[in-house]
């Protein structure tokens, strides 16, 4: 047989056995240093450079026509693979650039992304010591200090790492039914009179949605006034907890937020918690963005009061940028997610095991098959430090009051509120067709036009990536969030000078 024909055979050997799941040197180490040489070049410093696109915009048949979204019967080349990542990464909104300020996550943490992946290498699944030793224990330890900094003496009580925020909002509703009704475990809704939960009207959406999920009714979850810095009004919550109680309904839970989604508002902790203990409600803090501000002694009165809440979310891939998703739940009662959770499985948390089965603790989760999401985290932490996460803190409120500050000085630009509390700074770009129109008939309706317009400019370019919404009878106004302490002033001045730049001739 020729040479080249053994070679086409030995290839196609070699391409038939790829199915097996188990990395093998000689068929696998050119491809995945080559994989990973593509992550680094091209994704983690050629896609990270002020330089670069912050998303390459492309309409949805154009992606369709380039990458072969759909699965296939025979598998492709090694090759091939590499150009696939190449293209994904090259559609694919660049989160890590200095100028994604879209959402409230942001940023390639370094030693983040190395924890990822080492997670990813190892692919544990965190229920058992038995199966994944390291995390069960790294688990509880990072989740004590959590509790310490909140202000639970000692780092009392529990906590679990949760697939995102509003599952953990998720499993403060479930833990506070159980404590006052732990028949609901057993008996169902059924066995429960009907339960009535608050929250601010700028909450998450997730307070409601799982209300509705977990069988409560998302018309007993009863939205509270917020003021006009995005504050609950707490007059406002204790008069809808009397009107429930008036219906013969029984209120059990209120959900404050630390950090709301929009505004960054910081709900009043400590005259909620006195109203809580007044009526006998389980207290909740949704501080799933405003938490990591707890690492920073200049700025953790903002949460003052968290630690007389009976749980509390905290997200570390938000304000500390921890890779996604990070997320957790933290309660002060030290066995109720073991009690209203577990049901204790004989095939995986077996009680005659060799070692000490208390440290066998996924039976308190919903999941079974768990992430190690808290590797990356515990990973960032060891690398900087607690005195690194408070400065990282305090550079992104600096950053932002300085842009906060600069803007006030530029013509077009209106803020929505004066001071806020977080790093979120809401405002309207004004361009030059309706400057000194503002007692207009349609100024509103015209200004609530202007933002859709400077956001597809910006994206089309791909300059960078700022959000915008309405709020109530606010029109359409632009947020910027800042979650990225690489950034610094001349960023700042960038991004104003962006919006002057593609807003300021628009016509509305």
């Amino acid at each position: 047989m020729p040479a080249d024909s053994n070679l086409i055979v030995a290839g196609e050997a070699a391409k038939k056995s790829l199915f097996q799941s188990l990395p093998e040197r000689s068929k696998h180490e050119d491809f995945i240093r080559r994989a990973v040489d593509l992550l680094v070049e091209r994704v983690v410093f050629g896609r990270s450079q002020r330089s670069s696109k912050v998303v390459e915009w492309a309409a949805p048949e154009e992606i369709k026509s380039v990458i072969d979204l759909k699965p296939r019967e025979g598998p492709v080349t090694h090759d091939e693979l590499l150009a696939i990542m190449a293209d994904v990464a090259r559609y694919s909104v660049n989160t890590g650039h200095p100028y994604f300020v879209n959402q409230l996550f942001s940023t390639v943490d370094p030693y983040g992304l190395i924890g990822q992946w080492l997670t990813d290498s190892l692919n544990p699944s965190v229920y058992t010591y038995e199966v994944a030793p390291v995390f069960t224990l790294m688990e509880e330890e990072v989740l004590r200090e959590m509790r310490a900094i909140v202000g639970w003496p000692g780092g009392q009580g529990d906590g679990i790492f949760c697939p995102g925020g509003s599952i953990a909002n998720g499993y403060a509703i479930s833990c506070a039914r159980h404590h006052f009704y732990p028949e609901v475990k057993s008996k169902g809704v059924y066995a429960v009179p009907r339960l009535v939960l608050f929250t601010s009207e700028l909450a998450h959406y997730s307070t409601k949605k799982m209300a509705s999920f977990m069988g409560v009714g998302s018309d007993n979850c009863v939205l509270v006034k917020a003021d006009e810095l995005g504050k609950m009004d707490v007059e406002d919550l204790e008069a809808k907890i009397n009107e429930a109680l008036d219906e013969g309904a029984t209120p059990f839970m209120v959900t404050a937020t630390a950090g709301t989604t929009v505004f960054g508002a910081f709900d009043p902790l400590v005259t909620i918690s006195t109203l809580c203990k007044k009526y006998n409600i389980w207290l909740h803090v949704d501080a799933a963005w405003g938490g990591g501000a707890l690492m920073s002694k200049k700025h953790k009165h903002l949460l003052n009061g968290i630690e007389l809440a009976d749980s509390v979310t905290w997200n570390p891939h938000k304000l500390l940028a921890a890779p996604q998703q990070c997320s957790t739940f933290l309660v002060r009662h030290e066995n109720v997610l073991k009690d209203g959770h577990s049901s204790n499985a004989k095939y995986l948390f077996q009680k005659d095991k060799f070692y000490d089965t208390t440290y066998d603790t996924g039976d308190k989760h919903i999941q079974c098959g768990r992430r190690a999401d808290v590797l990356k985290f515990w990973f960032m932490w060891k690398a900087k430090g607690s005195e690194g996460f408070e400065k990282h803190i305090d550079k992104l409120f600096d950053n932002a009051n300085f842009f906060l500050e600069h803007i006030k000085q530029r013509s077009g630009f209106k803020l929505v509120l004066e001071q806020p509390e977080c790093t979120n700074i809401m405002f309207w770009y004004v361009p030059n067709c309706l400057r000194g129109r503002e007692n207009d008939p349609n100024y509103k309706e015209r200004l609530h036009k202007v933002a859709p317009k400077i956001k597809e400019r910006m994206i089309k370019e791909g300059s960078m990536m700022v959000t915008y919404q309405p709020q109530g009878n606010l029109v359409n106004f632009f947020r910027i969030v800042f979650q990225n302490s690489a950034l610094d002033y001349k960023d700042m001045v960038y991004f104003a000078d962006q919006f002057e730049r593609l807003g300021s001739n628009i016509v509305v």
